[in-house]
């Protein structure tokens, strides 16, 4: 019972900061690297990586990763499929706290509430030509500058 409520608090505590932990399937993966259009060397940040399935298709492109996971069960096995992956260098943490400033990509799904604060966050941090691909929810008041599927692009 004790290990049941530890799931639950653990899988539910990140709807305070983002969004629940669903898997991208290949096809969103590969919507959302086509958008990104990164280059070998270029970095990336996903924010909420889950078990880190775009890192790693990311990494297999020569993008340098940076994945972040706040829940401690899944950052278990996006840790344990980045160690074989010299690319992806995963963190448990917040998003919210971690400096993107670096980026040249951001990937994220993140729910509808969250949106305007993503945006004054890469606004105020991302260089002059990154890129933020978000899963299915858009930048209230921000028209995107593509889109493939479910996926929107904004370039900062």
């Amino acid at each position: 019972m004790i290990s049941a409520m530890i799931i639950v608090v653990l899988f539910g505590s990140v709807l305070l900061i983002g969004a629940p932990y669903l898997p991208t399937r290949r096809l969103q993966v590969e919507q959302a690297l086509h958008l990104l259009d990164l280059q070998p060397g270029q970095k990336l940040y996903e924010l909420g990586a889950g078990t880190g399935g775009l890192s790693v298709a990311a990494s297999e492109q020569g993008v340098r990763v940076i994945a972040i996971e706040a829940n401690p069960i899944v950052f278990t096995v996006l840790w344990v499929r980045a160690l074989r992956r010299k690319n992806v260098h995963a963190r448990l943490a917040n998003f919210w706290n971690v400096d993107v400033s670096d980026a040249d990509g951001v990937y994220v799904f993140l729910i509808d509430r969250f949106m305007p604060r993503l945006d004054g966050k890469l606004s105020a941090e991302l260089p002059k030509g990154a890129r933020l691909v978000s899963y299915a929810f858009k930048i209230p008041d921000k028209e995107p500058d593509d889109q493939d599927g479910p996926m929107f692009l904004y370039e900062y």
